[in-house]
């Protein structure tokens, strides 16, 4: 089963920023949507921000809006999330996913291919 690889979380200070990559070993993110999760503890999976392939289309969480980017290079075969102004609220193992199909899902369901979380963590 592939599984994407995400890196990039770690600890900071309200209202500053992160940036979390996605990337792939022997598979290809080609003519797949990828999406940003996240996961604080006993809440739900909820998507945070997608892009279709090859780009022209994102998706973002309201509350994010703003604050962070999802962009993808179709060279390296990546996906990044900046994440700016960051609050306590943004706290949250994220997730690296990948559809079998290039338009953007909404729902974890509609993801087959999941990466191991990261953990991003803002302090107030």
């Amino acid at each position: 089963q592939p599984k994407p690889v995400a890196s990039g979380g770690g600890l900071v200070q309200t209202g500053g920023s992160l940036r979390l990559s996605c990337a792939v070993s022997g598979w290809t993110f080609s003519s797949r949507a990828v999406g940003w999760f996240r996961q604080a503890p006993g809440e739900d999976r909820e998507l945070v921000a997608a892009i279709s392939w090859p780009g022209r289309k994102t998706y973002y969480k309201d509350s994010v809006k703003g604050r962070f980017i999802i962009s993808r290079d179709n060279v390296k075969d990546t996906v990044t999330l900046e994440m700016n102004r960051l609050e306590p609220k943004d706290t949250a193992t994220y997730y690296c996913a990948a559809r079998s199909f290039s338009t953007v899902g909404t729902t974890p369901a509609e993801y087959s291919y999941w990466g191991q979380g990261t953990q991003v963590t803002v302090s107030s």
